[in-house]
């Protein structure tokens, strides 16, 4: 459906789970989920207009995990 948004957003998921580069460096950690969590609005600003309502919805409510279970599901899952 939208893999690169599925990329970004899989690339945030990981690096929130990356617990040993947050203990090493929390910092840098916090940089790295910045800087996806801004390329993630990034897309989702520049493809306004033309996403399915609910991944719509879960991108304008920054509900990231619930935007990549819909994209995993080809647009099926409804987020219930």
């Amino acid at each position: 459906m939208h893999d690169d948004l599925a990329a970004l957003l899989r690339r945030r998921k990981e690096t929130i789970a990356d617990h040993g580069f947050r203990d090493r460096d929390p910092a840098s950690h916090l940089e790295a989920l910045k800087a996806v969590s801004l390329e993630i609005t990034a897309w989702h600003e520049a493809h306004r207009g033309t996403l399915p309502p609910r991944l719509e919805h879960f991108l304008g409510g920054c509900s990231f995990d619930k935007a990549l279970q819909f994209l995993e599901s080809d647009g099926t899952w409804t987020g219930h």
